[in-house]
């Protein structure tokens, strides 16, 4: 999937380092329901042993590659796949030197491009920290509407708890 910007594609042995700095980042623990950090060995057992298939590993992974460099911006996940609801959850994270640039939302219309013409998925959601307003922006732009206040459902370093907020988009509603 392309849109002459960027393309999303399955990750490649390449892209360990790239995934370490991204799984490893822990500012992003909270949204990602990650504890601990991740090694290499997990990474590289990971990308040998992932199929791609959403129908068999109810997730895929699929890179972001900026096309004039061929530099890996970011990733973009759809999680917690349930084929008898046709519905999955997004994941996205992206190069904090890349941020503010648009890639995320190209990204995020590539992802729901592929999630609803190719897989044929009904709805997607995600989970978006109550205050990172770029990002509610960001998914708003692509057709996702705000559902739901979800109080203290993130918890932070220190013991801390953050409110989320639950964004859906149909497929009817998609760009």
């Amino acid at each position: 999937m392309t849109d002459g910007l960027l393309r999303l594609r399955a990750p490649e042995p390449e892209d360990l380092e790239v995934m370490y700095r991204m799984e490893n980042n822990p500012s992003l623990w909270a949204v990602s329901c990650t504890t601990v950090p991740y090694s290499r060995f997990m990474l590289r057992q990971y990308l040998e042993q992932a199929t791609g298939d959403i129908f068999t590993d109810k997730q895929v992974r699929l890179m972001v590659e900026r096309l004039s460099d061929g530099e890996v911006v970011g990733c973009v996940d759809l999680t917690n796949y349930e084929p008898l609801h046709a519905r999955a959850e997004i994941g996205m994270a992206v190069s904090s030197d890349c941020q503010g640039q648009g890639l995320g939302g190209r990204a995020l219309r590539l992802l729901c491009q592929y999630a609803f013409h190719h897989l044929h998925l009904h709805q997607l959601v995600a989970y978006i920290p109550a205050d990172n307003e770029a990002c509610l922006q960001m998914f708003r732009r692509e057709g996702f509407t705000r559902h739901l206040l979800l109080k203290e459902w993130l918890s932070c370093a220190g013991g801390t708890y953050k409110d989320a907020v639950l964004v859906q988009c149909l497929l009817e509603n998609s760009l």
